[in-house]
Formats: C-alpha cells, sequence, structure tokens
C-alpha cells in the first residue's frame, strides 16, 4: 500500500509517501521554529495560520519528492491526536478533503502511537519491548507487545522533560527551543557542580516529576546570579541535564526489571539528546539490554512515522473518516484491530 501520511500536531507541518509501511520514499517537514522564537515557544493560535498555509505545498512537495501522483495514492493517514486542537485540525481536515475526492480509505492515527514504531522505520525490532517517549509535550513509559498493544507503565506527573529543558533554557536567556543548546553546553560542564534534585526518584512508582526541578534551577539562579555567565553555564547546564537523565534512565531500568524486558526503544525529540543517549547506553550495557534509538529526523515530529500504524490498521479494514480531531487522546484507549488474531 502507497500511503500519503500528514502531521500537524504542533509546530511543524508534514507529509511523508511512504510505500507498506516500512519504506520512506519522500518524508518532507516545514518548522515554525523561527517563527516561535519571538515568543519563546509555542504559539498555537499562529501555529494553525502556520499550518494552513504550509499544508498543501508541504503535501505537493512530498508527493514531487516521491515521484508519485496523487492518483497513485491508494490510502491516507494523518495525526488525529493528542496535540493541539487548531493545528490537528488543519491536517486532519486536509486529509478527509484528499480521501473523499479521491476515494481511498483513511485513518486517523495517535501522534504517541507513531512515536513508538518511528524505530520500525530504521529496522525491524522485534516485539515485546519497553518504550520511553520523551519529547516538549510527553514524557511516558509504555510496555509495547504488539502495534496497538501498550501498557502505560508511568508518565510525568507536570512537565514532560523537553517542555523543562526549554523552560530552564529561558531562564538563562538561551533562544527557544533551548533544549539542544543546553545538551551543546552541557559538553563541556561539570555534571557534579550542582547538586539538583531529583524528584520521585525513588518513588515506588514509575512516574517522573521536573516542574520541581525546574525550580530549583529558578532557586539557584536567584541566590547565584553569575551561574548564568558564559563561563559558568555549561556547568549549570550539565548538572540540570544529568538530573533529568538520571531519571528517565532510572526509570527506565526499574520497568525493565519489573517486565522482565530486554529491550528498549527511546524516541521522540529528547531522544536527540547525548546526555540521554549517553547514559542509556551505559545502563544498558550494564543490564545487558538491546538498545534502540531512531535517527534524528524520526525522532522529531515527522509524518513518516505515520505510516507504522497506519498501513497496519488499513491493511486489516480498518478506515473512517468519520472522527475528530482529538486534543487529549491516552494511548492505552485506542481501541483499534490487534494483532491478536
Amino acid at each position: 500500500m502507497l500511503l500519503l501520511c500528514i502531521e500537524t500536531s504542533c509546530d511543524e507541518t508534514a507529509a511523508a509517501v511512504v510505500k507498506d509501511g516500512r519504506t520512506v520514499l519522500s518524508s518532507i517537514v516545514s518548522s515554525q521554529i523561527a517563527v516561535h522564537a519571538e515568543y519563546g515557544g509555542v504559539v498555537p493560535e499562529i501555529a494553525s495560520r502556520k499550518h494552513l498555509e504550509a499544508i498543501l505545498p508541504v503535501i505537493d512537495q512530498a508527493l514531487v519528492e516521491a515521484a508519485v501522483s496523487i492518483e497513485d495514492i491508494e490510502g491516507v493517514a494523518v495525526t488525529r491526536g493528542p496535540g493541539l486542537i487548531g493545528a490537528l485540525l488543519v491536517g486532519v481536515s486536509a486529509a478527509k478533503g484528499i480521501a473523499t475526492a479521491a476515494g481511498i480509505p483513511l485513518v486517523g492515527v495517535n501522534h504517541i502511537e507513531s512515536h513508538l514504531l518511528a524505530i520500525q522505520l530504521d529496522h525491524y525490532v522485534e516485539f515485546p519491548y519497553l518504550a520511553l517517549v520523551v519529547s516538549g509535550g510527553h514524557t511516558h513509559l509504555y510496555e509495547v507487545t504488539g502495534i496497538g498493544r501498550y501498557r502505560t507503565l508511568g508518565q510525568t506527573i507536570d512537565d514532560a522533560a523537553g517542555e523543562a529543558f526549554d523552560k530552564v533554557a529561558k531562564l538563562v536567556n538561551i533562544p527557544y527551543p533551548g533544549g539542544a543548546v543546553i545538551d551543546l553546553l552541557a559538553l563541556d560542564g561539570d555534571p557534579k557542580a550542582i547538586n539538583f534534585p531529583r524528584p520521585l526518584l525513588y518513588d515506588k512508582t514509575l512516574n517522573v516529576s521536573f516542574s520541581g526541578l525546574k525550580t530549583s534551577v529558578m532557586t539557584y539562579l536567584k541566590r547565584n546570579p553569575s551561574a548564568s555567565d558564559p563561563a559558568n553555564l555549561p556547568d549549570l547546564c550539565a548538572s540540570f541535564q544529568a538530573a533529568v537523565c538520571d531519571l528517565l534512565v532510572a526509570k527506565s531500568a526499574e520497568a525493565l526489571l519489573r517486565t522482565g524486558m530486554s529491550r528498549l526503544v527511546i524516541s521522540g525529540g529528547v531522544a536527540c539528546n547525548s546526555g540521554l543517549r549517553s547514559s542509556m547506553k551505559r545502563m544498558s550495557a550494564a543490564n545487558g539490554i538491546d538498545l534502540h534509538f531512531p535517527s534524528p529526523l524520526l525522532c522529531a515530529d515527522n509524518a513518516a512515522m505515520i505510516a507504522v500504524p497506519g498501513d497496519f490498521y488499513l491493511q486489516r479494514g480498518f478506515s473512517s473518516a468519520d472522527f475528530d480531531a482529538v486534543p487529549s487522546w491516552p494511548l492505552d484507549s485506542i481501541n483499534f484491530p490487534s494483532d491478536r488474531g
């Protein structure tokens, strides 16, 4: 099946053409970072308007790069949620219009589910596996036993990890999005220079928390304003990043122990963080864990990853244009056909 995939959950307008849910023929992403940088974060109303401007050109570019026409497309998969409702509506409306006009099947896909399965576009990872989705809007641990078969093991009780990175970056006047800059500065810093707290580190649940960590950074800066000076900033960044990584690694290790799983997939935008990658690799090597990271382009929001679950559901006859965009859509509540037989 040749799928057209559309993603507009936040501030990237993306389209891709993918064959049989695995072979990416094109993947186009139009970013709004420059637009939102002025405001220090994503402004939902502006994001929606920019999606409206970009959606059709991005789709056209995806078709051209894949060397196909709309007549060649056999199905459409679109991000239905979770995400910004206005942004989601742009993608969902475009997908419904294309599918209806072309008379081809359509499926709405969960954005987090797509991140969980993005690794399959790089190389096949056998089920079951533990998956950590860590991004600007999400930090969740899942047990993945097959496509459409997920169980939430833990999640953030407040800020997502990526959100905490961006908020701390703003505190030290690093432009949005600041997570990548913190990671770069941390390479030259001492992760033990400042002893920031690790909230919920010894909690019996697999949940994490980053709001208190962000507040600790804010308090530290008030008491030590020189910490944000260029000479001292690497130590602060390294110490903050180490606290985030320690939490994510500890909870992932505990989840692996409790489930007895031996495979771990880390996905989402923060999966590109070098500190997190190094920490996870050390933990996995010490415990004999088979660790997988998608390539950087598949970690960030993109449309190609939608093809993995999209193709699976459409091949099994699940097609409907009777759905709405949903800003909140827990993965456990997905009611799609699975491979349970």
